[in-house]
């Protein structure tokens, strides 16, 4: 589909990660994670710029020794949106221009999922904001640490959750839909975000965005089959590795 609108894509990446200090910087099979998200990422045809979104000049020094783009931000954010919001107004980007918000703890990422959320975009010029989800895998339905999402018939996010979606009081079988934690924004639809207030439900699930629907704004999801490891722990990190070694 032809398009005017500028497309890049934004990694936050930041050092003071909880669980797994140093995150990005960590090797997987002779690269740092923030090297192999970057070019996934960069394998996507439709992103015109992909660049890191990283407070720490340590992470910048990598980026670029491996001839990445970096974008300092403040230290001071409440969320991953924040830092992307923050790099995507120092790009200058126009209102109807997409950015496409990629995590940067999925070395596996599939470049296939960036042009599928953003496509949503490009079909829709109403859509401000679009996001991925994937059939559920059956150990982890009853997860918390695995969020559920439920859609109406045009594909719009209904809502998300860390309990099980939707219940199964009949026999109807539906299938339970993990979401992916990736994002496309109409850059001016992502200041608005970044804007928002805190929200009830968004609190009492941890869930960022239950914001948006709560403040009456739509999230349509592309399906993919599968998700890529997120890599929160050190044996996440250990399938990372097992399964990158696989592909190999």
């Amino acid at each position: 589909m032809k398009h005017s609108a500028r497309i890049v894509g934004l990694i936050p990446a930041r050092l003071s990660a909880t669980r797994l200090p140093n995150k990005p910087l960590i090797d997987i099979d002779g690269a740092s994670m923030v090297e192999h998200v970057w070019r996934r990422a960069r394998a996507a045809a439709c992103l015109s710029t992909v660049a890191v979104a990283t407070p720490d000049p340590e992470i910048a020094h990598v980026v670029t020794n491996f001839g990445g783009k970096s974008i300092m931000t403040q230290h001071a954010h409440r969320s991953g949106t924040d830092r992307v919001a923050e790099a995507a107004n120092t790009l200058g980007l126009d209102a109807d221009d997409i950015v496409v918000n990629i995590q940067g703890d999925e070395p596996q990422l599939q470049p296939a999922a960036i042009e599928a959320v953003v496509e949503l975009l490009l079909a829709d010029s109403t859509l401000p904001m679009a996001s991925l989800m994937c059939p559920c895998p059956p150990v982890d339905i009853e997860n918390p640490a695995c969020v559920k999402v439920v859609c109406a018939v045009n594909g719009n996010a209904l809502y998300f959750s860390r309990v099980r979606l939707p219940f199964p009081r009949t026999e109807i079988q539906i299938p339970v839909m993990q979401h992916v934690g990736m994002y496309a924004y109409r850059a001016s639809f992502l200041q608005i975000v970044a804007a928002l207030s805190p929200t009830p439900l968004e609190q009492t699930e941890s869930l960022e965005q239950l914001r948006v629907l709560e403040h009456g704004y739509r999230i349509r999801m592309a399906r993919i089959e599968t998700a890529p490891i997120g890599v929160d722990t050190p044996e996440d990190l250990e399938r990372v590795r097992q399964a990158m070694r696989d592909d190999g």
